[in-house]
């Protein structure tokens, strides 16, 4: 083993962790107060209690247009003993917000007045004391409290410490952190082409993200230059950031175990690592470390991990710091569509899909990698599965956390099944409609979808399944798997499928035969998609064993991971659809035309969503936008079959 490797040797577990942190860091003092002017100071935190200075409103006031009067005069009046007040005497006019003249203490609506003039008008109900009517510190009272200290200002607070006559406040100076992108592998967008990219190198995103999350958790921060794999120059300037004054200081990238990766070893050689290795996933190689009494943070390279990392130890430390309480997202309980087997050992952070179904809120899983970064830019929820369990049994209820508005989940259309171009549209063209519908789609294959029919944990499933005895789609999978379900197909595309090859065909591939061939690596889609089903009737038509096909138990979900999988050189071959070749720029040898058709249940049949969604499929903007993919034909799109 080498021995510049670093080691998990003491792993702690989430709380213990965060225990470890917040007991290190108890005695830091609170961060100092400064002035700022009210409307600059939303989101910031009082260092003081503030009291008003004015009442609110600071005299009785109008609160409608009228008359003032004074109400003992006006008792008695009826309709069958109507009373006449002389303006200027007994009356007078006002409009809303104006100051009561001295000794009235009512205002009567002008709809309510009868005859009136310049000189008198008549009423026929009395008014009662300070009828419509807002009293002299009938919101706000000098002296009384307004906020006490650690309130956050909200805009709602604004109104009401300048009604109060407070114009500036003492808030709490936000705490400064410094970011130090970390990696030899890394290009920084704002000062390198990355047009062009070679094979090895990451184009820098962490320490854009990390500055904007602590931006939102009540802090500002530094950006420093990316940093490159080297020892000397990383400490340096940890050290210098200690030293000019920042709070909290975060490498990013270098945390984990590699000979090359120096986050432990410069807090170590600085300061004390306190924890290294925490037992989470996204997020376990993050470091906590103390620095001249001041907090350090290795943070992961990989975009989730990074991210779970500050939302679980840097954000919580801010807050506390702050003065303020840690936010605390909204949790409903969700039904897992499928069984979710995780790691003994470690508290997992799985991010998840939600909809609405009937009156039960289903959640499917996104794939669980620490470097995509789209299963959160996709989640609508996290699931935190403990650390003493080993996964989730299907339909079992278990509780999310929110990443959006429950609102947003009901309003959400929720399609499994094979994946195709046309679901992106179709997502684009809803949410650009204005209803707020949102649409969810998870690709788990054509038979996947039928499954989550039956199991009624979907809106709709995407199919284009072949019967291979009489050449048609779907109509005989429905009458099998789905016999006592009602359901509705309507016909979405037909779609050209093919082999997907590199630019130029290097191999020179003419057909499924030669996925045979000596020399050629395929990649497949995954078992029940329709694609796996055409390939495996097309084998047996020529008479050719699966396993003589190079890559044949290699599989990915879409068509256009299969296409990124040619065009990265994992694979020669794949079989998919012409749209995903043509995004990619690769060639494609065409197979056959297939249907593919969306399978609703009848119980959404005629709900508003499933209506909005077929408007949009029998637009003409939704066909032109589908042609513009290349490779579809929508003669037939939006029939009802």
């Amino acid at each position: 083993m080498n021995p510049d490797r670093n080691i998990y040797l003491k792993m702690k577990t989430l709380a213990e962790a965060r225990d470890i942190l917040f007991e290190s860091f108890s005695q830091l003092p609170q961060l100092p107060p400064e002035i700022v002017t009210v409307p600059d100071a939303v989101g910031r935190v009082l260092s003081q209690a503030v009291y008003a200075v004015l009442s609110s409103p600071a005299f009785h006031a109008a609160a409608m247009d009228g008359i003032a009067v004074k109400a003992e005069n006006t008792f008695g009046a009826s309709e069958a003993n109507p009373m006449t007040l002389a303006m200027g005497t007994d009356a007078f006019f006002v409009n809303t917000g104006h100051v009561l003249p001295e000794g009235a203490n009512a205002v009567i609506m002008i709809e309510q007045l009868h005859d009136t003039s310049e000189t008198r008008t008549t009423i026929e109900a009395p008014a009662f004391p300070w009828q419509n009517v807002r009293r002299m510190g009938e919101d706000i009272v000098a002296t009384q409290l307004l906020f006490p200290q650690n309130h956050v200002i909200t805009p709602y607070s604004v109104g009401a410490l300048l009604s109060g006559g407070i114009f500036q406040v003492p808030v709490r100076r936000k705490p400064k952190v410094l970011i130090i992108p970390t990696g030899s592998e890394l290009v920084d967008w704002q000062n390198e082409p990355v047009e062009s990219l070679k094979p090895g190198q990451v184009v820098e995103s962490n320490s854009h993200v990390l500055g904007n999350l602590v931006a939102e958790w009540g802090g500002e921060y530094v950006r420093h230059d990316i940093i490159r794999d080297n020892f000397d120059q990383i400490r340096q300037i940890v050290q210098k950031g200690g030293v000019d004054g920042f709070d909290i200081i975060l490498t990013v990238g270098g945390s984990s175990a590699g000979s090359e990766d120096f986050s432990r070893k410069v807090i170590q050689d600085l300061g004390v690592v306190l924890v290294h290795g925490v037992t989470m996933m996204p997020g376990k190689p993050v470091i906590i470390g103390k620095i001249s009494e001041k907090p350090v943070f290795g943070v992961p390279g990989y975009p989730v991990s990074a991210i779970v990392a500050f939302e679980q130890f840097v954000g919580p430390l801010m807050c506390r710091l702050l003065g303020r309480p840690e936010p605390v997202r909204q949790q409903i309980a969700v039904l897992p569509v499928k069984k979710i087997p995780s790691k003994l050992g470690l508290e997992e952070f799985l991010r998840v899909k939600l909809g609405a179904i009937g009156d039960q809120v289903v959640a499917i899983p996104l794939p669980r990698g620490a470097g995509c970064i789209t299963t959160l830019t996709q989640a609508d929820g996290i699931i935190r599965i403990p650390h003493p369990v080993e996964g989730i049994r299907e339909h079992e209820p278990v509780m999310a956390d929110l990443l959006r508005p429950i609102e947003s989940i009901h309003r959400t259309l929720v399609i499994v099944g094979s994946h195709d171009n046309t679901l992106d549209v179709l997502a684009d063209m809803l949410a650009s409609g204005g209803s707020g519908m949102t649409l969810s789609s998870s690709h788990v294959g054509s038979m996947g979808g039928l499954t989550a029919i039956r199991k009624g944990v979907c809106h709709a499933a995407g199919s284009h399944l072949l019967d291979t005895s009489d050449g048609t789609y779907n109509e005989s999978y429905i009458r099998k798997y789905l016999p006592q379900v009602s359901v509705k197909r309507v016909h979405l595309v037909f779609r050209d499928q093919g082999l997907i090859v590199p630019k130029g065909n290097p191999k020179h591939i003419t057909g499924i035969a030669d996925l045979a061939r000596d020399g050629i690596r395929f990649i497949n889609r995954q078992p029940g998609s329709g694609t796996r089903i055409l390939l495996d009737f097309k084998l047996s038509q020529l008479g050719i064993d699966p396993a003589r096909i190079a890559g044949y138990e290699q599989d990915e979900f879409t068509h256009m991971a299969v296409a990124v999988a040619v065009l990265g050189g994992a694979a020669d071959v794949g079989l998919g659809i012409f749209a995903a070749a043509k995004a990619l720029n690769l060639d494609f040898i065409p197979v056959v035309t297939e249907q593919y058709d969306l399978i609703i249940p009848g119980v959404h049949f005629e709900s508003d969503m499933i209506q909005a969604l077929l408007s949009v499929i029998r637009s003409s903007e939704f066909r032109d936008r589908v042609m513009e993919l290349g490779g579809y034909h929508t003669e037939r799109t939006g029939e009802i079959l």
